[in-house]
């Protein structure tokens, strides 16, 4: 299903193909790519989108419902608003709305929901699918060390509003929490590919916080 790289809108329509399920309307998929492009967000933006897309199909064939997985990675951030606390539960609901319209059964509406859920990052995930979603969606942390300082940049200016001290405490302390774990990718390939860069990279930023 996802060897050579291909756009969004061929992942989204395989996602249909993969659940076999009817494609939404053009303008579901319109909608939700204009809402990664507005200009609050500058780092769960398109690129984030397409980035977790990419590292997807570098784990082509671990996932136990490809469909269900790329849905979620679609929706995972579709609604974003640092001043909310809910973002994850909204975007899950935008999700199951439109699986709602596709007449998706009510399992894989709880599955999907879950997978989105899951980004929350309250609790290592459980099922093979969480653990892929949550990896992928954690990769910015294995990046190489350019793009891993873009990305807190820009996480930055997305919570440009908040004070720089206490950004910095709030921040170091997450990205602490994420050092802390035995492993901060659940699953094998994602683990050997990315945790020592992410190890490094959680490492020199929580120094340079803490400056």
């Amino acid at each position: 299903m996802y060897g050579l790289p291909m756009s969004l809108n061929e992942h989204w329509l395989a996602c249909f193909h993969a659940l076999r399920l009817p494609v939404p309307a053009d303008r579901e998929f319109t909608s939700l790519i204009e809402r990664y492009r507005e200009p609050h967000r500058a780092y769960h933006t398109l690129q984030h989108l397409d980035e977790c897309f990419r590292a997807f199909e570098t784990a082509s064939g671990s996932g136990q419902s490809p469909g269900a997985v790329g849905l979620a990675l679609f929706y995972h951030d579709a609604i974003y608003d640092t001043h909310a606390r809910d973002n994850e539960e909204k975007s899950a609901e935008l999700a199951r709305q439109m699986l709602a319209s596709v007449a998706a059964e009510a399992l894989l509406l709880s599955y999907v929901t879950d997978l989105i859920l899951v980004t929350r990052h309250a609790a290592m995930p459980e099922t093979a699918d969480q653990q892929l979603v949550v990896d992928i969606d954690l990769s910015i942390l294995g990046a190489p060390e350019p793009r891993f300082d873009e990305y807190e940049r820009q996480v930055r200016q997305e919570y440009s509003w908040v004070d720089e001290a206490i950004f910095r405490s709030v921040r170091g302390r997450i990205l602490q929490e994420f050092l802390a774990r035995p492993a901060i990718y659940s699953t094998t390939g994602f683990r050997d590919r990315l945790e020592r860069q992410a190890r490094e990279n959680l490492s020199r930023s929580i120094a340079s916080l803490a400056a």
